[in-house]
Formats: C-alpha cells, sequence, structure tokens
C-alpha cells in the first residue's frame, strides 16, 4: 500500500494512496492452493495432543525438582504452551480444526476450559471481531477510541487501556468487555454479545468454566494458596501476557488504517492487521503470526497459514503487512504512537498523545 503521511489526524498524500483493494476476494482465494482450505483431522488432533503431552511433561519436571529456581521457568514454559493450546481451540472455533462440528466443540472446551477461557462466548465474539475487522463502530478487539472519547476517558480509564497493565487485561474483558462497551459479559447467556439462540452453547461453556474454577478451589482448599501460585497462577499470566501481547500487536500500528460507514467493508478490514514473526516461538504458536491471510479467510488451518500466505502475497503487493521488528521492541513502538482516532473521516490512523494539542 502506498505510504501516508499524516498531519493533525487527516490524511496528507505523500505518494498517490488508494485504500481501494484492486483485487477482489474471489481472486485472492484462487491464488491460494485449493488443499489449504481442507482441515487433517489427525493432523489438528496430533498438535493438540502434542501440546497436551509438552504441558504434562512441563508439569512432571517442575513437580519433581520443586525448587524455586525452577517455578519461573515452568511458568513461563508452561503458559506459553497455555498460549498454545489456546490457538489449538482458536482453529476450533473458526471450524478449521476439523469438519466435524461436535469435535470441534469437543477440543475447543477441551483446550479453552484449562485455561478459563469460554469457548463459546469467546468463539461468538471473536466472530464479531472477523467479520467487522478493521470498523471503527463494530470491531470487537482492540478496537481504537476516538479523540474525543480519549480526552473524556478517566485516569483509570486510560491506565488500563494505554498503561503495560493492559496486557493483563484479558480476564476483565471476559468478565466486562472493555470501558467504552460495558455491560458484555462472554459468560451471560443474555449479554448483548450473543443471540438468542446461542443461550445454550454460551451456559455450556460457562459451567465447564464454573467447574474448572471449582476444581482449582478444591486443589487450594487441600493443598494451600501457594500450591495455586506455582502450579496454576505463574503459568495462567504468562498466557494472558501471550494473548494480550500477540492481539494488541496484530491490529496496533501506526499504519493500519481504520474505517467507518460506507468506507468499511470486509476486505478492506481484513486487511486491516499484520502478520509479525516470533522467531524460534512461530512454530509453537502454531503459525498465529501469518495474520493477514488468517483474517481473509479464517477457514485455513494454521498449518496451512503459510503456504496461503506465500501465495497471496503476489496479489496483495503493497496490501500485505509483515513486520520483523523484534516484538518488545514492535510493542513499545506502538504502545507509544497508538492512542486514538480523529472523531471524523472514513479512513483514519491512529495518533500519539503527543499530538492532542496540536490543530
Amino acid at each position: 500500500m502506498n505510504k501516508v503521511e499524516q498531519q493533525n489526524g487527516d490524511i496528507k498524500a505523500g505518494t498517490p494512496f488508494s485504500p481501494e483493494p484492486p483485487f477482489t476476494l474471489q481472486q485472492l482465494k484462487a491464488a491460494i492452493p485449493a488443499h489449504c482450505f481442507v482441515p487433517s483431522t489427525w493432523r489438528s488432533l496430533s498438535y493438540f495432543f502434542l501440546d497436551i503431552g509438552i504441558v504434562a511433561g512441563l508439569y512432571a519436571g517442575a513437580h519433581y525438582l520443586d525448587s524455586w529456581f525452577v517455578w519461573p521457568v515452568f511458568w513461563l514454559l508452561a503458559g506459553t504452551m497455555f498460549w498454545a493450546l489456546f490457538v489449538v481451540g482458536h482453529d476450533c472455533g473458526h471450524g478449521s480444526f476439523s469438519r466435524l462440528k461436535w469435535l470441534n466443540n469437543l477440543i475447543g472446551h477441551l483446550a479453552h476450559t484449562p485455561i478459563l477461557v469460554p469457548f463459546h462466548g469467546w468463539r461468538i465474539s471473536h466472530r464479531t471481531h472477523h467479520n467487522n475487522t478493521g470498523n471503527i463502530d463494530t470491531d470487537e478487539s482492540w478496537y481504537p477510541v476516538t479523540e474525543s472519547k480519549y480526552r473524556q476517558m478517566a485516569w483509570w480509564e486510560k491506565f488500563l487501556r494505554f498503561e503495560p497493565v493492559l496486557l493483563f487485561a484479558y480476564p476483565l474483558y471476559l468478565f466486562r468487555r472493555s470501558p467504552e462497551r460495558p455491560g458484555a459479559s462472554h459468560f451471560m447467556p443474555d449479554s448483548p454479545l450473543f443471540r438468542p439462540t446461542e443461550k445454550w452453547d454460551v451456559i455450556t461453556s460457562t459451567i465447564c468454566c464454573a467447574l474448572m474454577v471449582g476444581f482449582l478451589g478444591f486443589l487450594t482448599y487441600q493443598n494451600g494458596w501457594l500450591f495455586l501460585l506455582k502450579y496454576y497462577l505463574g503459568p495462567y499470566l504468562v498466557f494472558v501476557v501471550w494473548l494480550d501481547l500477540v492481539t494488541f500487536l496484530h491490529h496496533t500500528e501506526p499504519d493500519i488504517p481504520w474505517y467507518r460507514g460506507k468506507d468499511w467493508y470486509f476486505l478492506k478490514g481484513a486487511l486491516s492487521t499484520i502478520d509479525r514473526d516470533y522467531g524460534v516461538i512461530n512454530n509453537i504458536h502454531h503459525n498465529i503470526g501469518t495474520h493477514v491471510a488468517h483474517h481473509i479467510f479464517i477457514g485455513i488451518p494454521h498449518y496451512h497459514l503459510k503456504t496461503a500466505t506465500e501465495a497471496l502475497k503476489p496479489v496483495l503487493g503493497d496490501f500485505y503487512r509483515c513486520s520483523n521488528q523484534p516484538i518488545l521492541k514492535a510493542f513499545w513502538n506502538s504502545y507509544r504512537s497508538c492512542h486514538f482516532v480523529s472523531d471524523q473521516g472514513g479512513l483514519v490512523y491512529y495518533r500519539s498523545e503527543s499530538t492532542i494539542d496540536v490543530k
């Protein structure tokens, strides 16, 4: 995509700029090998059982060594594998794990319930995110606030949204969505996130999470709070950081466009994301960094996303965004420069707080 310069929230042409993709969704699909759209149930299951096996091995090793030199390392490794399990459940939520709906729901719950994610509640709101990516008014995750809203936000709202504490925000999001769009719990069937026909799906996942909380409570009662910290809270917090960090990085960048009203449609929104390189962790994270292809075609299993991305690049051209910046540096840059967007305009970009008084 041709680059643009931002001045006071307006888009000023640096070179001729056209936000309209010169290709269609059908042309993009035709560029991808047909096998990329076909999930292999056995291959998908192999990733799930491999992740479970690694997690079990980490728990066995940490329990055997039981040393405070080991526990922080265990938290980092196990929390990273919790995130890998989340990505497997993510495929289940999109139906790209298997063509068997009952298996997607079963594995989705087995992958998400231990990490306290209500599978159906998350699946449904995540569907909303994919259907509205890049739409300021209707996107579901990491959408920007407007300048006027930013000016009105209480200090604690800014603290939760724009300080590093945002990397621990996911549990709060599940219960309350966000300060800008409150009252939408992922656990309650009457939440505005859900349709009436989805009531029992939501209840099923909420019951599963409640049973998991009860199980953790029982273990804590039997073994004490230190046991809970060592065996669960440590890796769980690492998982939460991974989830928030990855989601933030894929949708927060100064040159990613956001749209309003008639200026938005699905393909433009799907292109409003960016691929990231997580280095040696790419495979552990099941190619979640190949986010552009995933947003365009959610039915591609994670193990075909690299092939699909390479096939799409020649067609996408400058509309394909990819960053090879070290992850922490990328987070810092976006954290410092992406605070709000202009109140008006069909095409807008993130601006920094440092520009708020520039007229």
